[in-house]
């Protein structure tokens, strides 16, 4: 997603600001952390800005310097996710409301969590994700749900920092590649797919549609589940069968133990 020109500045420590040299046409304006051991953070200001703080405040982590709009990428790496989708929540939600039109929250939060879905890795860990590696949220709590359950000394869990992706390259980036071909840029998408050998789990509702299955909604929902219980229910069978298979042949190889030969008595 694109940064706005003009954004706002935030502040990513608790600390005290310190106005520092006049340049030609910025500011520099410093924040002193409480914390000894952390270095001052510098932001150089334009001039025409007004600011929302003065020499010698306290300002807390996330409040402005500078008037304006913020970042969503400084809100995202400051405050965290659950800031970052609030703030886009309600930016949109300003929009429909001067209009005099009432939306369901539910409606932005689902396009919200898609831009949402990607994770940058910092440090992969004892997990097999690569550093720099962008992969879904659901991807990376697995890898790490797979380290805390192998029970392994000196087993380390992969690290990440959130990312936020714009609508157009959120939608070519999900895990269906039949989804992603839909959209724009087919023949790229396609061929990436061939070449990493991808398997579309049809988990989605377009990959279905695409090819004519019934969506995961609804009694399609309650279909596809009652076939992964019967599926389940057939591989547990299929287990039993080829153990109880698998004793018989044995049986069958396994000689027959002789009977031992009866002790003959003495002839009176």
């Amino acid at each position: 997603a694109r940064r706005p020109k003009d954004h706002a500045i935030i502040a990513e420590v608790d600390g005290k600001v310190v106005y520092g040299r006049d340049y030609k046409n910025k500011r520099r304006v410093s924040i002193v952390p409480l914390e000894e051991d952390r270095e001052q953070i510098d932001y150089l200001v334009p001039k025409g800005k007004h600011l929302a703080v003065q020499d010698g405040d306290f300002i807390k982590r996330g409040e402005y310097l500078m008037d304006g709009n913020p970042a969503p990428q400084d809100i995202l790496l400051t405050l965290g996710v659950e800031a970052l989708a609030n703030y886009l929540i309600d930016e949109v939600q300003k929009v429909y409301r001067l209009q005099g039109v009432p939306i369901n929250d539910k409606h932005i939060e689902v396009i919200v969590r898609q831009m949402l879905q990607k994770v940058e890795i910092t440090d992969p860990g004892s997990t097999g994700l690569i550093k720099g590696e962008h992969v879904d949220v659901i991807e990376f709590e697995q890898a790490n749900e797979a380290v805390r359950k192998s029970r392994k000394k000196d087993q380390e869990e992969a690290k990440a920092i959130p990312l936020l992706l714009g609508i157009t390259k959120a939608s070519l980036q999900t895990r269906s590649f039949l989804s992603a071909a839909s959209f724009q840029e087919t023949t790229r998408v396609l061929t990436e797919a061939a070449i990493m050998g991808k398997v579309d789990t049809l988990e989605g509702l377009k990959e279905n549609i695409i090819v004519g299955s019934l969506i995961p909604a609804g009694t399609g929902g309650g279909i596809r589940q009652f076939r992964r219980v019967a599926a389940d229910r057939d591989n547990k069978l299929r287990a039993k069968r080829a153990a109880a298979a698998a004793k018989e042949q044995e049986a069958l190889e396994t000689p027959a133990a002789l009977p031992a030969p009866e002790a003959e008595t003495p002839a009176e």
